[in-house]
């Protein structure tokens, strides 16, 4: 196809789209909520599916909570979202920790990408609950680095749903599908998520940082008694000669 051809099929899809939001009826929240009602608990298993494949791959969790709260209403839409969280979060870890693992046991001698193994390892459920409540951290791709590196299964999969549940909650309660703004409760929240999940990684830091202290304090004591002993064994060697 040529390249004129492409640009004109591509303008009138454009056109054709734009024709049809100004001119096909947008349903109302309530309408879609009646639509959603009239497919019963299938509604809920579709939503339940395609937010657990879909965010596997750095799709934006965002859309299904409001998708979530607007179909199936507070109570069954954060059942829905916060089920499809860990399922996709647990199928991103386990892809990752599948295909990439070898890649990642080729470079733990550098220094930097051991200090993230490391980081991420020993601080368990909390490192991984304090990183998801920042909501600038993606979900997906963070799933993928803990499934390369040595981050257990347990601790990761209990901290991505303790650190998604409040944001997750907050998006179906208050989320707002049409208008396409954010709240100002919802950004309130956020900012306090973020601060929250802060200061649990400054926590994890410092003890990994006092822990390493310890260690090389513990392992330099042995070498300074041996040098003291090694120095009073030449003072006593050389009183004898005198």
């Amino acid at each position: 196809m040529a390249r004129r051809t492409k640009l004109i099929v591509a303008l009138a899809l454009l056109a054709a789209v734009v024709a049809a939001a100004f001119t096909l009826p947008i349903p109302s929240p309530a309408q879609l909520r009646a639509l959603a009602g009239g497919g019963g608990p299938l509604t809920a298993l579709l939503l339940l599916g395609a937010y657990s494949v879909f965010t596997v791959a750095p799709i934006p969790r965002t859309v299904f909570n409001l998708a979530a709260g607007l179909l199936l209403g507070d109570a069954a839409g954060i059942a829905v979202a916060i089920t499809a969280t860990a399922i996709s979060g647990a199928l991103g870890f386990g892809l990752a920790r599948l295909l990439g693992r070898d890649l990642v046991s080729r470079h733990l001698h550098r220094r930097s990408v051991r200090t993230v193994n490391n980081r991420l390892a020993d601080g368990g459920v909390l490192a991984i609950t304090s990183l998801r409540l920042i909501p600038v951290v993606p979900f997906a791709p963070l799933g993928y680095c803990c499934g390369i590196l040595d981050v257990r299964w347990r601790p990761y999969l209990v901290g991505t749903v303790l650190g998604s549940l409040p944001g997750t909650v907050a998006v179906v309660v208050l989320g707002d599908a049409l208008t396409g703004g954010t709240p100002p409760a919802l950004l309130a929240c956020y900012l306090a998520f973020a601060l929250v999940g802060t200061l649990g990684m400054i926590k994890v830091v410092r003890g990994a940082a006092y822990d390493g202290a310890t260690i090389a304090t513990a392992t330099l004591v042995p070498v300074r008694e041996e040098g003291i002993r090694a120095r009073s064994g030449q003072e006593t060697q050389v009183v004898s000669e005198e």
